[in-house]
């Protein structure tokens, strides 16, 4: 039987050069488009733009792409021409994305939503990107372009980009160092990521956000004496009020409360803490149970710091709470636990006035306004109706969405 005769394919054709009169007539084409105002009017410049359009769709990518950098010398690209090229494959899209000054913010957002995330990218790289583009960029949820924004120094962030991005950094834990760096971010957003943030940057909120409220105290001395002869019957300036005093433990609950002080109850959970003492420290705090329950179940256990800080309890108060959370105190080798360490570290380095105003700001945005809506939309996790409700009730719904879920 003799052999097969072997298979031949035929040689695969050469790509064809584009023919130079093709080229020259994109390059014409794209000169006449540059032509400044006094030689040329608005409708010449749209015809000669149409018409590059239709030879750019069936052109190369190195014809595009030469196209492209010539057009991104100009002060003013066609609509038409630039939301072609932009879209276009990264070298082409390239070219006006990074080096065209003035492209409009229809036109770079019309091109992030209908492009890849190499390109959102490239958009997030831009000088001065606003709030209107940035807001667009972040609402993709993308974390790495989210990155770029955040390392982008000429980017300029609205305020509800910035809770946004707060919202993201529970997912995507590496970009609060980032984030922490904006001038943008403000104290109700670093009071609310905190609790999801490592242990350096804690260190860093603490150390940026807790402020003073001296000035405050300074400004509405007097309003504290106006509110009482009324009774405090206004709720509003009355919860104002509350956060700017300079008294954190709550006098009256101490007189309804089994134990003498908090000082007497924070001894009597250093045996274990269970659900009645910790809702009594709280009450004795000026807290809220469900702040005293999100300090008491934080993981790094800095908020026991704040705590204790706060209202005036001496250092060996965090040591009893951390015992009666059954948290480890010493390591293998007999040394204070590294953890405990850490805690402790946060007790000595924080003035008091500042400590409370940690405390207050997480008892006011964890508390206020925990309306059944907001409660109901906790539990579902329903992020996405944020908008239907104040600062508190977002600081919130960011904060407990997930113990809720539990």
């Amino acid at each position: 039987m003799s052999e097969p005769a072997s298979l031949s394919f035929p040689e695969p054709e050469a790509p064809r050069a584009a023919p130079r009169s093709r080229s020259a007539l994109l390059k014409r084409l794209a000169d006449v488009v540059c032509l400044p105002t006094s030689r040329i009017n608005a409708f010449e410049r749209s015809m000669t733009a149409d018409l590059l359009v239709e030879m750019l769709r069936d052109a190369n990518v190195g014809e595009r792409e030469r196209v492209a950098r010539r057009l991104a010398t100009l002060v003013e690209i066609p609509g038409v021409l630039a939301r072609l090229l932009m879209r276009d494959e990264l070298p082409v899209a390239r070219a006006l994305l990074v080096e065209a000054e003035r492209l409009s913010d229809a036109d770079l957002i019309a091109c992030l939503y209908q492009s890849t995330t190499d390109h959102r990218r490239l958009i997030a790289k831009r000088r001065g990107v606003n709030e209107v583009v940035a807001d667009a960029l972040i609402d993709m949820g993308e974390t790495a372009v989210i990155e770029t924004l955040l390392r982008n120094e000429l980017v300029k962030f609205s305020h509800q980009g910035v809770e946004n991005i707060v919202a993201i950094t529970r997912d995507a834990q590496y970009l609060i160092p980032l984030l922490l760096r904006r001038p943008e971010l403000r104290p109700s957003h670093a009071y609310v990521m905190f609790w999801w943030a490592d242990a350096e940057a804690r260190k860093t909120i603490l150390q940026r956000f807790a402020v003073s409220r001296e000035i405050l105290q300074d400004a509405v001395g007097d309003v504290f004496a106006l509110a009482s002869a009324e009774g405090w019957q206004d709720p509003l300036s009355r919860k104002a009020l509350q956060f700017i005093e300079r008294r954190q433990r709550n006098r009256a609950a101490i007189a309804k409360s089994p134990y003498g002080s908090l000082d007497e109850a924070v001894a009597a959970g250093e045996t274990g803490i269970t659900r009645e003492i910790a809702e009594e420290i709280s009450y004795l705090s000026g807290l809220k149970p469900m702040t005293g329950a999100k300090i008491f179940t934080d993981p790094g256990g800095e908020p026991l710091a704040i705590l204790c800080k706060a209202t005036g309890l001496p250092r060996a108060c965090v040591r009893q709470l951390w015992r009666g959370l059954r948290r480890q105190e010493v390591d293998d080798s007999g040394q204070t636990d590294q953890a405990l360490e850490r805690v402790l570290t946060v007790y000595d380095t924080i003035a008091v006035d500042r400590a409370q105003t940690v405390l207050r700001y997480w008892n006011w945005s964890l508390t206020s306004a925990l309306t059944p809506a907001l409660l109901k939309a906790i539990r579902e996790g329903d992020e996405a109706a944020v908008d239907e409700y104040s600062a508190p009730q977002r600081a919130a719904m960011l904060a407990l969405s997930r113990d809720f879920g539990r």
